[in-house]
């Protein structure tokens, strides 16, 4: 018989109210009121303490404090990784980011699910289901992202979306819910916003 922590992993609807997940968040929480209280020049130990909670990271990763998450363990980061103020991970499945990836503030990463129908809600029973960042992309801030999502590589989803379905590589995509509004395309190497052209492509 599976245990509710396995049944979370493996996407299967599952009670969370047990003693061992209840022990895990407990621990996370622990882990990161200490991550998020330390003096601002201890980069090394915060880096340190979320390395030890991660299912995997590089040594070439910065979150600024606050942070949260469920677990931690369901978290594997890439290499250099940036994520500014106020990140939410609720990592009950796996969330998986690639390479250089960027997060603005206040982005949350939603990976738990929850009954429509009141009666199996109130009595607790909940879902999980994985995401997955792909290399390259850049969340702006306010951002939402839905359990079973997955954002191709290089892409950019605008701030304030909410993400609740696939998206491609090499897009823009902004709204609620998030939509693809073009694509990413080599002309976007000489301009970084509107007209304004980047440096070496004024000369």
């Amino acid at each position: 018989m599976k245990s509710s922590k396995e049944k979370m992993i493996a996407g299967e609807v599952y009670q969370a109210m047990g003693k061992e997940l209840f022990e895990e968040r407990q621990y996370a929480k622990e882990q990161l009121y200490t991550y998020n209280n330390l003096e601002p020049s201890k980069i090394k130990q915060r880096n340190q303490l979320l390395k030890k909670l991660f299912g995997a990271s590089t040594n070439l990763f910065f979150i600024e404090p606050p942070f949260r998450c469920d677990y931690g363990y369901n978290i594997f980061l890439g290499d250099n990784f940036y994520a500014n103020f106020n990140l939410t991970i609720l990592d009950c499945a796996p969330v998986k980011i690639g390479d250089n990836v960027m997060i603005g503030p206040n982005v949350s990463l939603f990976t738990a699910g929850h009954p429509i129908h009141h009666e199996p809600r109130t009595a607790g029973w909940e879902y999980a289901k994985p995401i997955t960042i792909e290399d390259n992309v850049w969340i702006g801030g306010n951002t939402v992202v839905n359990p079973g999502v997955t954002i191709g590589k290089n892409t950019v989803i605008g701030a304030g979306s909410v993400v609740t379905k696939d998206i491609p590589e090499n897009v823009v995509a902004v709204g609620n819910p998030c939509r693809v509004i073009r694509n990413i395309t080599e002309n976007d190497k000489l301009y970084y916003y509107k007209d304004e052209r980047m440096p070496e492509a004024a000369d």
